[in-house]
């Protein structure tokens, strides 16, 4: 696993072994931040599910401004930690939170975020259950983009709450699904 792209690019992450991580993969992240790319420098981020830490230091390392990253597996935050450490993170621009990340989105109460990642627990299905949480938080507003990875089988709707989706990918056995703010879609759409 390495940073593609920014001031930490061609770094390998630390090595680990653990069952519950499945880290997105280079193929998947690269066309993720391919779509992101104008929105990433100086956006304020959020890593659910950080397992490794790989997309908030990815979007760190393409100029965000700030990364927070939630995950409540220790396992999962040690290496969240050294991630950082051994690219020499400054520990002003992100911050880790201990927290299951359905507790996270209904308790969220600071500024919005510009963008969400959430790739949750392939083994546990909750795709559709964190889109309705992520539906109804006062992380997201009008500007947020979030990225979702699910499982091909589980369920996923077009539409939660005022966040519709307006690109998939497919992956073999899974989506990468991008949702935005409803008024940021008629507003394109008004542009046209």
């Amino acid at each position: 696993m390495r940073i593609i792209a920014g001031k930490y690019r061609g770094h390998q992450l630390v090595a680990f072994k653990a069952d519950h991580i499945r880290p997105t993969t280079d193929r998947v992240k690269e066309t993720l931040f391919n779509k992101l790319q104008f929105q990433i420098e100086g956006a304020k981020v959020v890593d659910l599910f950080c397992g490794t830490g790989n997309l908030g230091i990815e979007a760190l390392s393409r100029d965000a401004h700030f990364c927070t990253f939630v995950e409540k597996n220790p396992k999962s935050l040690t290496i969240t930690r050294q991630n950082l450490e051994k690219l020499k993170v400054p520990a002003s621009q992100y911050k880790i939170i201990n927290m299951d990340v359905l507790g996270f989105l209904k308790q969220y109460q600071g500024e919005p975020f510009d963008i969400v990642f959430a790739d949750p627990p392939f083994t546990e299905k909750m795709a559709h259950s964190v889109m309705e949480a992520a539906g109804q938080s006062a992380a997201l507003a009008e500007h947020t983009l979030m990225a979702i990875e699910s499982e091909k089988k589980e369920r996923m709707e077009e539409r939660y709450g005022s966040l519709v989706l307006y690109d998939r990918k497919d992956y073999g056995d899974k989506y990468l699904n991008m949702f935005c703010h409803e008024s940021s879609l008629k507003r394109e759409e008004a542009d046209e």
